[in-house]
């Protein structure tokens, strides 16, 4: 047994929780602001810590009163509960690295959008080592909802920790004994959502190619009369913009998660290659600085044409 393990029990009060974030990103920021505002106690390890681009997490911790943690383990050995908050194709390493020094009893909660299978295999990493592993499904998108967005939970520990998230302010429901059906109704909803903006991209650029997108967007009107498809359009390219690379990673499993159903992922995978695909470009610059992406879709169409026939001038 590791001397972790044998530290002091988790205490009863979720609210006298040492709570520790792996994954500083727009997750981990935004609600360790909000645990912070309750009093608790927040710690954070992030890989890109000490490296280029780290000086808005450092910033953004020490605004808010956030402790920096220098591995995953370091903050695994020091928290009652463990939240992953990383990118999709992370997360079984995320609980290889908390396992060896994770306390006996802590709550785990995988926050991240893997497969079913992903999770499971997370999940038998955390509970052989003594942690209490819980998969969480985030139902939309998370700013607008803070630390109210809707949040699944699935695992054999998820109804014990259900009421405690509750006390901590979440907008939690355990959903399943079983590991894989919260992650399941994510990936599922992913399929839809994250298609629908990879397809807002492709169609509305198209169309803004051949000068028929008004044409177009009256024709959306028609059919879904409840959408604005001009403020979608702005949307949808501004999300793309500024976490497509997030998105793509999200959607590579999707697509296992359709593969592991026994489907061939036809259009996970196209979205997962779309969504890449924009990141690529926002990597370059093409659409200025990803915080002011909201713009009119349009302005970010043309960006996309203009490259193109640029390319196609120098062949």
């Amino acid at each position: 047994m590791n001397a972790a393990l044998a530290e002091g029990a988790i205490p009863s009060d979720p609210k006298a929780w040492k709570i520790g974030f792996v994954g500083y990103g727009e997750v981990g920021r935004i609600l360790s602001e909000d645990l912070r505002a309750l009093g608790l106690s927040v710690s954070a390890y992030d890989i890109k810590l000490g490296g280029a681009g780290q000086e808005p997490m450092r910033d953004h911790a020490a605004g808010h009163g956030v402790v920096l943690e220098p591995s995953a383990a370091a903050l695994a050995a020091s928290v009652d509960f463990i939240v992953s908050a990383v990118t999709a194709s992370q997360a079984v390493a995320v609980a290889e690295a908390c396992a060896p020094a994770v306390r006996r009893g802590a709550f785990f909660l995988d926050f991240n959008s893997a497969s079913p299978g992903a999770k499971q295999q997370a999940g038998a990493i955390i509970d052989a080592a003594g942690g209490r592993y819980v998969e969480g499904a985030v139902m939309t998108s998370l700013p607008p909802y803070r630390i109210r967005v809707p949040l699944l939970l699935g695992g054999e520990h998820a109804r014990a920790l259900e009421p405690c998230l509750t006390t901590l302010g979440f907008d939690a429901k355990a959903v399943a004994d079983r590991l894989g059906v919260a992650s399941a109704t994510r990936m599922c909803r992913s399929v839809m959502i994250k298609g629908l903006e990879a397809m807002v991209i492709e169609s509305f650029t198209t169309a803004r190619a051949y000068g028929v997108e008004r044409e177009v967007l009256a024709s959306l009107a028609e059919t879904f009369p409840g959408i604005d498809w001009e403020k979608q359009g702005d949307y949808f390219f501004m999300r793309v913009i500024q976490h497509g690379r997030r998105r793509a990673e999200e959607m590579r499993e999707a697509a296992q998660t359709v593969r592991e159903a026994g489907l061939e992922p036809w259009s996970a995978s196209g979205t997962a290659d779309r969504q890449a695909w924009v990141a690529d470009r926002a990597d370059e610059a093409l659409f200025g600085e990803r915080s002011k992406a909201g713009r009119p879709w349009r302005e970010h169409a043309d960006r996309i044409l203009n490259q193109i026939a640029a390319e196609r001038g120098k062949r």
